[in-house]
């Protein structure tokens, strides 16, 4: 068995173990469900439409390949796309550019873990003609047509590196952070075209609509590239925060500060850095992950205030060392069941996920898996769907059972998974 099997084992063990305990939470909330939720955050696609056919676009990373595979039952592979067909040419760019080839090369020893980010996150258009593609290393968003694998248009963000994206609901317009000039651009997702764009606190990450697409959220991470990971040296993390935006204007229109919400529940101790996150199909609660930490958090909306906080197990294979935590991300990825009572986490550096009832906050028995680094909704709602980027694979997790019930081999260092459209009968593009 290998070490890394080895940790696995070793890590589901104990925290099945752990499930004879009771979770560290605190206070109660009252279990809302909607029947719809935001794009991108929560519950499977809407309705098909004529001449598509649903399926899931899997970024591989550090190939510069996003994968396509069925979105329920066996998860097959059905196609790859290159997205990085150009890459002689950006690397010609980058290379001649002294400051663009310092900060090429800190990415790839920074958040990269030594490899160069290809492709962060993907949507696919309305049509489903075309993916609309985030490169972290190339600094952009392309859209690379389906049939051909060219690229039909391309947008640098400002600054070096691009970053989580999300669209609207009516899958219009496409925001990508740009994490190093603390920006969110929003583009037109047929032309490339920015719509509007708005400033963030330091590094912004994940994006959210909400409220039918009326407001965009955005969640600041904070500077998680350094090795000053103390929890005395927190100060250095820079200025975190969510901004609130109207996407009528893009003025903002509130920001919510996590440290001040966090403080005031007693958990001083815990980063206000908010990474993935999850709402209720009525958007009345913010499930969150933070910087450092093996559980989340709950947050009421209307009374703008943390309610409960859930510490999952930990691997005890898991160096306590937070240096060695990749981008001081303890667990990375959150989802939700489209009724909004199941919650599935993916405890990334603890190397399992795990299906979490959302009324009692009790978590289902682990999932090893490895690394996973992301987690989201199957077409039909019923799994709970993760990226597995230290074995290549990617996992469904069964929301009634919390059990494992298919996995796919992808690509290199699979993260971003999301829900995507193409032409019935598409198999990839077109050799060219």
């Amino acid at each position: 068995m290998s070490l890394s099997s080895t940790r696995r084992a070793v890590g589901a063990a104990v925290a099945a173990l752990a499930l004879a305990a009771t979770g560290s939470v605190t206070a109660d909330a009252s279990p809302a469900a909607g029947t719809s939720g935001p794009a991108g955050v929560t519950g499977p696609a809407g309705e098909q439409a004529a001449g598509l056919r649903e399926v899931m676009f899997v970024g591989n990373n550090w190939d510069g390949t996003a994968d396509v595979i069925e979105a329920r039952g066996d998860f097959a592979k059905i196609g790859r796309v290159d997205v990085v067909p150009d890459k002689e040419e950006r690397l010609r760019e980058i290379y001649l550019n002294p400051l663009k080839l310092a900060f090429f090369l800190g990415i790839r020893q920074g958040p990269g873990e030594g490899h160069d980010q290809f492709v962060d996150d993907m949507y696919s258009t309305p049509d489903g003609s075309a993916m609309v593609v985030s490169r972290p290393s190339f600094a952009d968003v392309v859209s690379i047509d389906l049939a051909t694998g060219k690229i039909n248009w391309r947008f640098p963000v400002s600054g070096f590196r691009s970053d989580h994206m999300a669209v609207s609901p009516d899958g219009t317009r496409v925001a990508v952070s740009a994490s190093t000039s603390n920006t969110v651009h929003v583009l037109d997702i047929r032309t490339g075209e920015q719509t509007g764009s708005f400033k963030t606190g330091d590094k912004p990450h994940e994006n959210v609509f909400t409220d039918g697409g009326t407001y965009l959220w955005n969640m600041s991470i904070g500077e998680v590239n350094t090795a000053l990971d103390a929890p005395w040296l927190d100060w250095t993390k820079g200025d975190r925060r969510i901004t609130v935006v109207d996407t009528r204007t893009y003025q903002q229109v509130k920001v919510i500060d996590m440290r001040e919400r966090l403080d005031a529940f007693g958990r001083e101790d815990l980063s206000d850095s908010v990474r993935p996150v999850a709402l209720t199909p009525d958007e009345s609660k913010l499930y969150f992950q933070v910087s450092f930490f093996n559980g989340f958090v709950e947050y009421d909306v209307a009374t703008d205030r943390v309610t409960r906080v859930k510490t999952l197990p930990k691997n005890p294979a898991t160096s306590d060392d937070r240096t060695t935590w990749v981008n001081d991300s303890r667990h990375h990825g959150m989802s939700m069941s489209p009724k909004g009572d199941k919650l599935c986490v993916a405890g990334t550096m603890d190397d399992y996920a795990t299906v979490v009832d959302r009324a009692t906050l009790q978590e289902s028995p682990p999932v090893p898996a490895s690394k996973p680094y992301w987690a989201t909704v199957s077409g039909d709602g019923r799994s709970c769907v993760i990226s597995e980027s230290g074995s290549d694979s990617v996992t469904a997790i069964d929301f009634a059972t919390g059990k494992k019930v298919a996995s796919v081999e992808v690509g290199d260092h699979p993260q971003r998974v999301r829900i995507a459209h193409v032409p019935t009968g598409w198999a990839g593009p077109a050799t060219r």
